[in-house]
């Protein structure tokens, strides 16, 4: 009985079928990253509002006055008469009726200026010139309840933080595809209902699963990707990067031609209706049927496989072999419960968290020199396209391990150079900066193929999910870490960013090295990994086909 890595060099590692399943799924990343980072234009800060006086809608009606001319007769007064305000947060403690003359409000109250009149904070009654075009404007989210945007983030990544693990243990349960497809129509639903929630507290409830249900889209068919080529084609997991980066650099466009968040938040929801289409293209991992001893599913997908990559399986082929082993219910256990797999665990655990943390600080940090929202985020995104160009350009040639290493190690280096670096040459700052994104970007797409590698089928959903909530929670951290930090030093967060880095460096050198050896089914297989170039590894490489050495 032949193994499924045999059956699979024979129905083709990466033909047509591969490439067009391979496509599909990789549209996932554009709405996934567009999910990621659409608070930016979500949470716009609204251009122009203050704080309206009682009674002052009431008179404008009666008054027929236009929204400037409200505000001239409202808030104006107020700052010529006191500088230190604006009238945003707060307002003159006066109340205005029908006796209030149109022409000049304030002379009702006789000859106090508007310096010596008494001030109130605002807190509910906001005026927005344009009222619908962000999430702040639309729940009042500024002055004392600004922090709850960020909130709304928080939010978002602790359902990243769910998904990983609900949806990650789910998938290797109950099959890739339908926690897939489950996914995919969580998004969209969650996605309509937060764009039409009635109050902030429901909107964070389904942004909070909308959040969940996305990472389980993008998590699966990264796994599914994986798990369908041969080992010298699992270079799509970088590719499939690719398009995470097209998400971020199209976001800006979608914002720049929907005015409103309601209209953006639709926008990027809706398309993952279509991914359900997929329920008659994209099949189950035949990898994941052979470990729930589904063999004949899985032997009838290969021979589809091979049907369409012009390619023909055997007729004798009545049965693939693959380990008896079979994790019903993986846990955290299953995952430490051997030396190898512990040190992979802890290293990639440390490895996510530490990419995810300088990652986003830098972006919070770096803030790309100009005033045009759209377009500093679209420079923003296209600078990480070249990271994926030069990791399929090397990762096959000198292996995974130490372009991993080195892209933390020069991360590191150059968050510190930047740290110490004179602020009259911004131009240097900025440039060796951005070689720490990019840097740092190049690790972050490193560990998605990684951690894959390392392991076994029965674990893999769960453990890369897993492994990667705590992208979720350095997510989370980054910008407290930034900020709190920068209010005693400047460069403060740099050092502590270059120091995870270069630990994260030097700890991935542990790691075993996975160019050209096939996915480990077992855990027995991983233990069999080495670390080092030696016996063990040359051994693991003779044991699969000549093609994989």
């Amino acid at each position: 009985m032949p193994s499924f890595d045999e059956v699979l060099k024979e129905a083709g590692e990466f033909g047509r079928f591969q490439k067009r399943v391979f496509f599909l799924l990789s549209q996932t990343g554009i709405t996934f990253s567009s999910l990621f980072a659409s608070v930016v234009f979500l949470g716009r800060a609204p251009e122009n509002f203050w704080c309206r006086i009682p009674g002052a809608a009431e008179l404008s009606e009666r008054c027929g006055w236009t929204l400037e001319e409200e505000h001239n007769f409202t808030v104006l007064p107020l700052h010529l008469g006191n500088k230190s305000s604006n009238g945003e947060c707060e307002r003159l403690d006066v109340a205005w009726d029908t006796s209030i003359s149109c022409a000049s409000p304030l002379a009702h109250y006789g000859n106090h200026s508007a310096g010596n009149l008494p001030l109130i904070t605002c807190h509910d009654d906001w005026v927005y010139e344009q009222p619908h075009s962000s999430v702040i404007s639309e729940y009042n989210l500024v002055c004392g309840h600004a922090w709850m945007l960020d909130l709304s983030q928080a939010i978002l990544n602790l359902g990243f933080l769910t998904g990983a693990f609900t949806l990650g243990y789910a998938a290797d349960r109950y099959g890739r595809m339908p926690i897939y497809l489950l996914s995919c129509l969580g998004v969209g639903i969650c996605g309509i209902i937060v764009a039409f929630a009635p109050n902030f507290t429901v909107f964070l409830i389904f942004r909070f699963l909308q959040g969940m249900f996305g990472k389980g889209t993008w998590m699966t068919c990264y796994v599914i990707v994986t798990e369908i080529v041969g080992s010298d084609q699992r270079i799509v997991g970088i590719v499939i990067q690719i398009f995470f980066t097209l998400g971020i650099i199209i976001l800006p466009g979608i914002a720049y031609l929907i005015p409103t968040w309601q209209g953006i938040q639709l926008a990027i929801s809706l398309p993952n209706f279509l991914f359900l289409l997929y329920y008659w293209v994209v099949p189950e991992s035949p990898r994941w049927l052979l470990t729930r001893n589904k063999g004949e599913k899985a032997l009838k997908i290969m021979r589809n496989i091979a049907k369409h990559n012009g390619k023909f399986l055997s007729p004798h082929y009545s049965e693939i072999t693959i380990s008896n082993e079979e994790v019903s219910n993986p846990s955290f256990l299953d995952l430490v419960r051997t030396p190898q797999m512990r040190r992979c665990t802890l290293i990639l655990m440390y490895a996510w968290f530490t990419s995810a943390l300088i990652y986003q600080g830098l972006v919070m940090r770096l803030g790309i020199v100009g005033g045009n929202l759209y377009l500093d985020f679209f420079i923003s995104g296209a600078v990480e396209l070249p990271a994926a160009f030069l990791i399929i350009v090397t990762i096959d040639r000198v292996g995974r391990r130490l372009p991993f290493a080195i892209s933390n190690i020069v991360a590191g280096i150059a968050c510190l150079i930047t740290a110490f670096l004179p602020e009259d040459i911004p131009w240097l700052k900025t440039t060796v900066a951005t070689l720490g994104r990019l840097s740092i970007t190049i690790a972050f797409e490193v560990v998605y193929l990684v951690n894959s590698e390392l392991y076994p089928t029965t674990l893999r959903n769960f453990g890369v999910s897993l492994c990667s909530s705590l992208c979720d929670l350095g997510g989370i951290i980054a910008p407290f870490l930034l900020f709190r930090l920068a209010a005693i030093w400047l460069e403060l967060p740099l050092i502590i960013f270059s120091i995870l880095a270069v630990v994260c460096g030097l700890l991935v050198l542990l790691l075993p090295e996975t160019k050209g050896i096939s996915l480990p089914e077992t855990v027995e297989d991983v233990e069999q990994l080495s670390s080092h170039f030696g016996k063990h590894g040359k051994k693991r490489k003779h044991q699969d086909t000549d093609s994989y050495i």
